[in-house]
């Protein structure tokens, strides 16, 4: 048994948009030397197995309409258990830095003397959508993309969102599968009504689910089809290089699985 030195440290770790397998190894060496793991929502469970069988394995995820701890708390575990236990894994999906929150933690945690370090994860904005065959960059039809939160600290929708619209570039909204009506009203208000567009739902994972469409049509697509569970979508041509994209668009109103 690895003997615990108290030594406070703490290390925000990325885990990846679900598959373990996408998990690096340096996650895993972190995860392994923790004293304490506080875990997310979005974490497979399958990745607690690389920590030692005797440290606590906390669970601070947010989901919607849950109860779930406050950031303030998070924070004030993270101080707590570092200096308690000594080394503390903050294990987030994705990337930490992605709309994570990571860099608030270290900052706080650095605050009270913390030693800290972060390691990246595969984030879901690039992985999930690489891995459902659609690249976020593609010659000919995209030369950047931007990533976004659907929603911002006050619930609205980001003004970016406006400003991306206006672009040929790929759009990658994370946290939007609520405001999916206004992100597609945005939309159409640029003319880009017949953008292909991409919800991809429980990315990495065996329970993945596709629907493809064009801003037009996408809200018939999801009606009612639509898992309580997180989603990405992605907007514009690289949709077109899902290897399901149909031909016939008008025609497609089904789910793929």
């Amino acid at each position: 048994m690895k003997t615990i030195t108290q030594y406070p440290k703490l290390t925000v770790v990325g885990a990846g948009p679900g598959d373990p397998l996408l998990l690096t190894i340096k996650a895993v060496h972190a995860i392994n030397e923790a004293d304490v793991i506080l875990y997310d929502a979005l974490v497979n469970k399958e990745i607690l197995k690389h920590a030692r069988f005797d440290i606590p394995k906390i669970f601070v995820g947010k989901r919607k309409g849950q109860h779930s701890l406050s950031q303030d708390e998070i924070n004030q575990l993270i101080i707590s258990f570092a200096y308690t236990h000594g080394h503390v894994v903050r294990l987030k999906g994705g990337d930490p830095f992605v709309f994570g929150r990571g860099k608030e933690e270290i900052n706080f945690a650095e605050s009270f003397n913390i030693e800290t370090d972060y390691v990246p994860g595969i984030s879901s904005s690039i992985g999930v959508a690489g891995l459902a065959g659609i690249p976020v960059t593609h010659r000919g039809s995209s030369e950047s993309f931007w990533v976004i939160t659907g929603t911002t600290k006050k619930n609205n929708l980001s003004e970016d969102v406006v400003l991306a619209a206006k672009t040929k570039a790929t759009v990658v909204i994370l946290m939007g599968l609520n405001k999916i009506s206004e992100i597609a009203e945005v939309f159409r208000k640029a003319g880009k009504e017949n953008t292909p567009i991409a919800i991809i739902q429980n990315g990495a994972t065996n329970g993945e689910n596709h629907f493809l469409g064009t801003i037009d049509t996408i809200e018939e697509i999801i009606k009612d089809n639509l898992d309580p569970g997180p989603g990405i979508i992605v907007i514009g041509e690289v949709v077109k290089q899902h290897p399901d994209f149909p031909l016939a668009l008008p025609e497609w109103k089904y789910l793929l699985n």
